[in-house]
């Protein structure tokens, strides 16, 4: 029996603070893999991950053009973001942590800087596309839900649309839902 303790103190060791960096292209592929991953968290089925794929991968051609950052710990990435800037508008297109580093408080450290990221590049507004099982965290993360976006993989489904307003200081908020009947619906283009 107390070996069996042991191991579950090993195992549930949480995560070291790991480094956040710029992604080098030559990761997009395991970047790809890690959004896939993520994805397959949440018990999506093969076809849906199927139809997911092309929007999940990363290429090295588009990292030129954006702004992607990893979380990387002993040589090993747990988490990546990827920014799009555009008239003070910034879209979150990619926001994934590795399944096994869920829960460790690594997604609020890479929230916080893809936030300060936004900010530097004189962003005033962050929009997020969110997959529904990623919906909490960021309204824990102080997003607002503000209509739906079609799916670019699946027709007929929708997703959360979100903004973060970044022009006041970043703190973790309570979200209020918008009002009813608001309307509120918004297609933003995908580059």
């Amino acid at each position: 029996m107390a070996l069996e303790f042991q191991l579950v103190v090993i195992l549930s060791k949480p995560y070291g603070s790991g480094m956040i960096r710029p992604a080098r292209p030559e990761e997009a592929a395991a970047l790809s893999d890690l959004a896939l991953r993520a994805k397959a968290h949440w018990g999506y089925d093969n076809a849906f991950l199927k139809a997911c794929r092309t929007e999940l991968t990363v290429t090295a051609a588009v990292m030129v053009d954006r702004r992607t950052f990893v979380l990387e710990e002993s040589g090993r990435i747990l988490g990546f973001y990827q920014l799009t800037l555009d008239a003070g508008i910034a879209d979150v297109e990619f926001f994934f942590i590795d399944p096994p580093a869920i829960g460790h408080g690594l997604g609020a450290r890479l929230w916080e800087h893809l936030v300060a990221e936004a900010k530097r590049c004189g962003a005033t507004m962050l929009t997020i596309e969110a997959d529904p099982y990623a919906e909490a965290f960021y309204k824990k993360m102080g997003a607002v839900t503000v209509g739906t976006a079609p799916s670019a993989s699946i027709p007929g489904r929708t997703l959360p649309l979100m903004e973060f307003a970044l022009g006041a200081p970043n703190r973790r908020v309570k979200t209020i839902a918008p009002p009813p009947n608001s309307g509120s619906s918004r297609t933003r283009p995908r580059w």
